[in-house]
């Protein structure tokens, strides 16, 4: 690219018309037997071809009578062509295949006449070849002015093309996705959803018949009996979600916290919950992933930390809301424990919000998951971790 090609069109236009002004100009001046009328349609000729690419039949008409009265005054020869040759590009350029060579052909008659007649002072062949040399300026013009069309056409036409097969290719790559989402969502409920049924049919038989025959329901059977509903509810909302893929999940938040706690504790966790800061309203993607992580931390409690308590606290910060579970189990610092599916879950969903997540054994004894979530809103969407 030139340095020129950078500038904006209208500024190219206006150079070309200085430019033309000034050479021409220079003829005129310099040209024994010409006036102030020569130099104005000069002048005026020059300043149209501002207008030859937006409005190029104003220029056409401009420019022909101007340098007509020049060229029959002054009989400067070819030179005075060329303003008229630019609006002739122009108009071929723009469509205007009947006008610009009508234009050209007034033009190069009037001349030819004008220098028939005065064929005294100058040669008839030299009259020939000027005429022949103008003609084929404007044959050039005319055919540059049809090739560039044409070229302009073939390049928005392939423009278009590629529009449309980079949509088609949307739509075939959302279309796979969506096939995807239902194929998952078909495996969930033929695998998933039979054996939590079934799950919770039989803790709901068992709490039943035990209760029928006076006796007292164990704690974790109870604790089975909400587990399976809870999960059946947001297994239901999970399939939800990749059946539709603009419907939004209706997964649990902090407004589910005193019930997953509860649960919890008829596990026999130790569990306790401390809030500070003013409860308000969260972004539905904090909500969710604030929920998860403490449902996470609390289940790798029950399963790792051997009978050890555990202690939530949720900070409403101004601008971000602070998760973090502690419990006093037996973690080493020395022996970081291998990050599994849970852990690598509980980070790509704070990466996804722009936060911060410190999960890790505490120098005193146990283990501590710490999520600093940004209030405002994500700048990247991710859906919920698997």
């Amino acid at each position: 690219m030139s340095y020129l090609d950078r500038w904006p069109p209208l500024a190219r236009d206006g150079m070309l018309a200085v430019v033309v002004a000034a050479v021409l100009s220079l003829a005129v001046l310099t040209t024994p037997g010409t006036g102030a009328l020569d130099l104005a349609a000069v002048l005026i000729a020059s300043l149209a071809l501002v207008a030859w690419r937006r409005a190029p039949l104003v220029a056409l008409f401009v420019t022909t009578p101007c340098m007509l009265v020049y060229a029959v005054h002054a009989q400067p020869g070819p030179p005075a062509a060329f303003p008229v040759l630019v609006s002739v590009y122009g108009a071929v350029k723009a469509g205007h295949r009947l006008l610009a060579p009508l234009a050209g052909m007034v033009f190069l008659g009037v001349t030819l006449a004008n220098n028939l007649a005065t064929f005294t002072d100058r040669d008839s062949q030299e009259i020939f070849q000027s005429t022949t040399l103008l003609l084929g300026w404007f044959v050039a013009a005319g055919v540059a002015g049809t090739v560039t069309r044409h070229r302009q056409a073939y390049l928005e036409q392939a423009e278009q093309r590629a529009a449309e097969a980079e949509r088609t290719r949307e739509e075939a790559a959302r279309r796979r996705a969506g096939e995807e989402r239902l194929r998952i969502a078909r495996e969930l409920h033929d695998s998933l959803t039979h054996s939590i049924s079934i799950i919770k049919v039989q803790a709901g038989v068992a709490v039943h018949l035990a209760r029928k025959r006076g006796e007292e329901v164990p704690a974790a059977l109870v604790a089975i009996q909400e587990a399976s509903s809870d999960a059946m509810r947001e297994l239901r909302a999970t399939l939800e979600v990749l059946r539709d893929s603009d419907g939004e999940p209706s997964a649990s938040g902090l407004d589910r916290l005193d019930d997953l706690v509860e649960r919890a504790r008829s596990t026999g966790l130790p569990a306790t919950v401390t809030i500070s800061g003013v409860r308000r309203e969260l972004p539905a993607e904090v909500d969710r992933a604030a929920y998860r992580i403490v449902q996470e931390a609390l289940t790798n409690v029950s399963r790792h930390a051997g009978g050890a308590a555990a202690a939530v606290r949720i900070d409403y910060a101004d601008e971000e809301l602070v998760v973090q579970v502690d419990d006093d189990g037996q973690a080493d610092p020395e022996t970081p424990p291998v990050p599994g599916v849970g852990l690598l879950g509980m980070r790509e969903r704070v990466t996804a919000l722009g936060g911060r997540l410190r999960a890790e054994p505490r120098p005193e004894g146990g283990f501590i998951v710490r999520a600093e979530l940004p209030l405002a809103e994500p700048a990247l969407s991710s859906g919920e971790p698997t």
